[in-house]
C-alpha cells in the first residue's frame, strides 16, 4: 500500500551496541544484511512495520522513518514543490530502492519503492 510507514531505521555510532540494545529491549530477531555493513534488520512475524539498526556511515546517529510510494522520485518532487529539500535523490541498491528528503523544518524522512508481494 503506498504511503504508509514502511520502515523504521535507528543508527549510530556503535551499530553492534544497538543492535544487541533494541534485540533485548524488544525481543526483535535481528539478521545481519549481506556483506562488510555493520547493519542488521528486524521483520516482525505477522506483518508491522520492519526496522533496521546499524552504524551510521557518518557516525553521527539518527532515527528515521520511511514511507512507502510507487514513484519515490515524484515523492522527492512533490516535498520540494512543498518547501522540503531532497537530501538523497533516489538511490537503487540490492534490495532497496529510496531516498531522502528533509521536510520545511529540517527532519529527515525517507521514501522507499513500494516492492510487490
Amino acid at each position: 500500500m503506498a504511503n504508509e510507514v514502511a520502515w523504521v531505521e535507528v543508527v549510530g555510532k556503535d551499530g553492534q551496541k544497538l543492535k544487541s540494545f533494541y534485540g533485548d529491549l524488544f525481543g526483535w530477531k535481528v539478521e545481519k544484511v549481506p556483506g562488510d555493513m555493520p547493519y542488521w534488520t528486524h521483520n516482525p512475524d505477522g506483518g508491522g512495520v520492519g526496522a533496521g539498526v546499524g552504524q551510521a556511515q557518518d557516525g553521527q546517529g539518527h532515527v528515521t522513518f520511511y514511507v512507502g510510494a510507487d514513484d519515490p522520485q515524484a515523492v522527492l518532487d512533490q516535498a520540494e514543490k512543498l518547501g522540503g529539500k531532497t537530501v538523497m535523490p533516489v538511490t537503487e541498491m540490492e534490495m532497496v530502492t529510496f531516498g531522502l528528503f528533509t521536510d520545511p523544518e529540517g527532519h529527515v524522512i525517507g521514501v522507499v519503492k513500494n516492492q510487490p508481494m
